[in-house]
């Protein structure tokens, strides 16, 4: 897929995944989550829904064009990113999560939840993924 430019400007690399600025904090976040284009927007604002609403305290930043979610003192426990067909949720502490979310990593510690346009969304099952993430140790590397 060629790069597409938003009206805005801003850019949407492969996959539909739109580049932002490294930050910290909301603002390069909401500005990840406004310029995720269709359906992969509509999942990725529910993803952050949840995380804010279960986590209120969440730090969080843009990385490498993909927001991440952390504890302070903690690392980063989650991250998104837009791939051509699903949303890839990365779970960096993952492998601790019961039950682990279902795609591997060559990383132990690292799973992943690929979120299809049309998969049935189980928002139970993300929020105990979060709650426990959120207190376990993540990664600090980013």
């Amino acid at each position: 897929m060629p790069m597409e430019k938003l009206p805005d400007g801003t850019v949407l690399l492969s996959g539909g995944n739109p580049q932002i600025a490294k930050g910290d904090g909301r603002d390069p976040v909401q500005a990840y989550l406004d310029a995720m284009p269709g359906w992969k927007g509509e999942i990725g604002r529910r993803l952050d829904a949840l995380v804010v609403d279960e986590v209120p305290e969440v730090v969080q930043a843009v990385r490498w064009n993909s927001p991440f979610y952390g504890i302070e003192d903690n690392g980063w426990f989650l991250s998104m990113h837009c791939m051509t067909k699903y949303v890839k949720a990365t779970w960096l502490n993952g492998g601790e999560l019961d039950p682990p979310p279902p795609e591997s990593s060559k990383y132990p510690a690292v799973r992943y939840s690929n979120i299809h346009e049309d998969d049935e969304i189980d928002d139970e099952q993300l929020r105990s993924w979060i709650r426990q993430a959120a207190v376990l140790p993540g990664d600090e590397t980013f």
